[in-house]
């Protein structure tokens, strides 16, 4: 196999803790995110987003033995936990596993589509003022979507001792949310609002030491490119807000 990826994205960071985790090896080519995609690696996925995954010689190939590419980060570690059955997830061939990957998937995008977007807004704030107000109300989605989902952690997700697909596709982003507020990007005041939240505290505790999800973390060098990516996005919004002004006059 081979993973085309890059350490600093959240996305692949998904398909990393998932090949830890089965305890799978693999090729890595890096791609820099900052610079236009090669045309080569738009060949390997014409979207030019990372991760992709390539399985080489499989059997799974049309025609065998030929390879396979997969892409998505949610689909790529869906695809090797359900080629290597382990604690990610169960199969799904029993009332019991069909109902926990069920549980999973609407954790999961209970998080995406309900809570997300307000850490997202949070960091995108024009001012210090917005900032607080969009993180208090990402401790209040949390508080209301998220908590009571974790009631039964033992710490990680359905009562696990051991990281689960729930963990794999969320845990990049509690990591680095956690060292937005670290390096300045998120008040520190969130570390407040999060810390009333008993059951998602002691799982986002947990996530951000489990061996698999730390193993290519880079947190100086990931948010050095958070704050000069955010930096770019602020001066881009200034422009086109002015842009708007004169065009209205």
């Amino acid at each position: 196999m081979t993973l085309y990826t890059n350490h600093s994205c959240p996305y692949a960071h998904r398909a990393h803790i998932a090949l830890k985790e089965l305890g799978l090896s693999c090729d890595e080519v890096f791609i820099d995110l900052e610079k236009p995609r090669e045309p080569w690696y738009l060949e390997v996925n014409p979207r030019g987003l990372v991760p992709s995954l390539v399985l080489h010689n499989s059997p799974l190939a049309t025609p065998p033995h030929d390879t396979v590419t997969l892409t998505e980060s949610a689909i790529v570690a869906q695809f090797l936990a359900d080629l290597y059955p382990s604690h990610l997830l169960p199969a799904s061939n029993s009332p019991e596993g069909a109902l926990r990957r069920a549980r999973i998937a609407f954790f999961t995008d209970t998080y995406d589509s309900k809570v997300a977007p307000f850490l997202w807004k949070s960091l995108l704030a024009d001012s210090e003022a917005d900032k607080e107000a969009r993180c208090v109300e990402w401790a209040a989605a949390l508080k209301k979507e998220i908590e009571p989902l974790l009631s039964d952690a033992k710490p990680f997700f359905g009562g696990s001792e051991k990281i689960t697909m729930a963990e794999v596709i969320i845990a990049p982003f509690i990591l680095r949310a956690d060292a937005y507020v670290r390096h300045g990007l998120l008040p520190a005041s969130l570390g407040k609002e999060l810390d009333s939240l008993p059951n998602f505290s002691r799982w986002a505790q947990a996530i951000t030491k489990a061996e698999s999800v730390l193993e290519i973390w880079e947190e100086d060098i990931t948010m050095k490119q958070s704050k000069s990516k955010l930096a770019q996005m602020q001066e881009k919004k200034a422009k086109e807000a002015l842009l708007k002004r004169v065009g209205g006059t």
